[in-house]
């Protein structure tokens, strides 16, 4: 669904000083000199964390890595729902579901940089360098980075492939231990990226391994050319893109944290495309004729997470009378001015699995006071909640959600502190368990329902760090295996229904919305539809003749 609105039009140039990547220690690059670069800016709302995928699940981090720099074995077409050919020109799977026979795309060449020029191009040593790093634990890149890969590690990666065999330089199969009806669109997912196995060796040698996720090669539209941390990345086409060069000069990620700024840019022709609209600020884009809204139902929902390693929080009719002390329509008005639907579970009303005879928690305070009287709550008590510093699509504003979470809970006797840090200590501080509760969120990468689960309620993700309940349930992980074992959709949905009904009981986490998606451009761009599942791309984007661009360092 698409709006259409106003804006002035424009003509900008920009002179460039540009920096050669500075990400924890590399050193910028020499100036070379003015001159015009027509391009496009995307505003954009933080610092990638990484610039390589395979090591967050962070929407920022992949916004600025996945489509940009890289490609995946097979890709997920959101208009179809299906899964596509990337560098696997096609693929089949045997009889029993077990075995993936992947066929590679030939004279697939990989970036260069100031420290490497590859020798040769993508092949199979590509795609087992890139997933054994993975899943083998004494694999030289393993630990690399930390040695977390969130996403893999919520959905079983290492535990579910039995082996990948190079067949010859073009043709890989992988084989799993157990079926499973997801594994191609984790393949598709965004984290999933192909990685350069000669830079890899390289970079071993030179005993600086690291660079390979701060000084990124991969085969993607566009190569880094610069990064000024919490002042923009600089890409530049990759013109031997198998996938055909893009056709702009260059693509600046601005980086600007607060949404009126990027709106600001936006009007003033600083930026072009901008990321994460509020709702509160449609109004003044309406107003301008030569700027298009996009808009998208998401599959996505916000959520509010509790520790269940903290008393009260281990007890469930604390949880509960916590849900009943939300009142999810204020909320929704408040922060969303009515551009999100209330969740009333972790899946979206549009997933196939979507379970609508679910018991409510209606908003009643009565029954919350009632429920924290008898755990010997009744006087209340105080709790703190943590809050994402940074505007995401499931959430335009936590920090004004949990506002109005501390003047709800206020009701029923409970003190809540409002707790927010910078985003990569936020991101860091996660990790240690340290807090209450936490607003967060999620956005999926396909349609398929168990990417809403595993990478949020698995055992495995609880390991990883994704899981940000603390809490695991080997119950719901063994209906987690059922449920991808079957292929048979009927019997998916049953299965997914019982995990939801015992997740309502539970109350790990309390779904507050499933937000609609907001990208806003000038008209000039095109190329650029909007993915319901996240994620942004710039590789087929144009600017038509009659416009410029104003790229720089700002």
């Amino acid at each position: 669904m698409y709006l259409m609105i106003n804006s002035v039009k424009f003509f900008l140039k920009y002179s460039i000083l540009p920096f050669f990547l500075f990400l924890a220690g590399c050193e910028p690059n020499h100036m070379d000199g003015e001159r015009v670069a027509p391009g496009i800016v995307y505003c954009s709302e933080g610092d990638p964390t990484t610039f390589n995928p395979q090591l967050t699940t962070t929407g920022t981090t992949t916004d600025a890595t996945s489509y940009q720099l890289y490609n995946r074995l097979v890709e997920y077409d959101p208009a179809l729902g299906s899964i596509m050919p990337g560098l696997a020109h096609h693929w089949h799977i045997n009889e029993n579901g077990k075995i993936y026979t992947f066929y590679l795309r030939k004279e697939v060449p990989f970036h260069s940089n100031k420290i490497f020029t590859p020798t040769r191009h993508f092949n199979a040593d590509d795609v087992l360098f890139s997933f054994n790093r993975i899943i083998d634990s004494q694999h030289p890149y393993n630990q690399v980075s930390g040695g977390t890969y969130p996403f893999f590690q919520s959905v079983g990666f290492s535990s579910l492939i039995e082996k990948i065999v190079k067949v010859h330089p073009h043709m890989i199969t992988i084989h799993l231990k157990e079926k499973d009806s997801s594994f191609l669109a984790n393949l598709a997912a965004n984290f999933a990226v192909i990685l350069s196995k000669e830079y890899g060796d390289q970079l071993l040698a030179s005993q600086t391994p690291a660079k390979i996720d701060t000084m990124p090669i991969g085969t993607g539209p566009f190569y880094l050319d610069s990064y000024f941390q919490s002042n923009h990345i600089r890409y530049k086409p990759n013109k031997s893109y198998w996938g055909g060069a893009p056709t702009i000069e260059q693509l600046v990620f601005d980086i600007t944290p607060k949404s009126t700024n990027r709106i600001a840019k936006l009007l003033t022709g600083d930026c072009d495309v901008s990321a994460l609209p509020q709702s509160s600020e449609l109004e003044i884009l309406r107003r301008n004729l030569n700027l298009e809204l996009q808009i998208q139902t998401g599959f996505n929902v916000s959520y509010f997470a509790f520790n269940l390693k903290k008393p009260p929080f281990d007890q469930p009719k604390v949880r509960q009378a916590i849900a009943h002390a939300i009142n999810k329509r204020a909320i929704i008005e408040a922060v969303y001015y009515g551009s999100a639907t209330e969740a009333d579970s972790i899946l979206p009303p549009l997933s196939w699995a979507y379970n609508d005879e679910l018991t409510q928690y209606k908003y009643n305070p009565e029954l919350s006071k009632q429920l924290l009287a008898e755990v010997g709550l009744g006087q209340g008590f105080e709790m703190d909640i943590w809050t994402s510093p940074v505007q995401r699509i499931y959430n335009p504003n936590a920090i004004k959600t949990a506002e109005l979470l501390q003047g709800q809970l206020a009701n029923i006797g409970v003190k809540v502190n409002i707790i927010s840090y910078g985003w990569s200590v936020f991101l860091g501080k996660l990790n240690s368990y340290e807090y209450d509760s936490v607003l967060l969120g999620w956005t999926a990468d396909n349609a398929d329902p168990d990417n809403f689960f595993r990478p949020i309620f698995s055992c495995a993700a609880l390991a990883s760090g994704s899981n940000r309940t603390n809490w695991c349930s080997q119950e719901l992980d063994q209906l987690f295996t059922k449920a991808i074992s079957s292929t048979n959709q009927k019997d998916r949905t049953a299965v997914y229904h019982e995990v939801l009904e015992k997740l309502n009981v539970q109350l790990p986490l309390i779904p507050i919305a499933h937000a609609l998606r907001f990208q806003v451009k000038n008209r000039s761009i095109t190329g650029m539809p909007l993915n319901p599942y996240g994620g942004i791309a710039f590789a087929k984007s144009r600017r038509s003749a009659s416009a410029g661009s104003r790229i720089g360092a700002q």
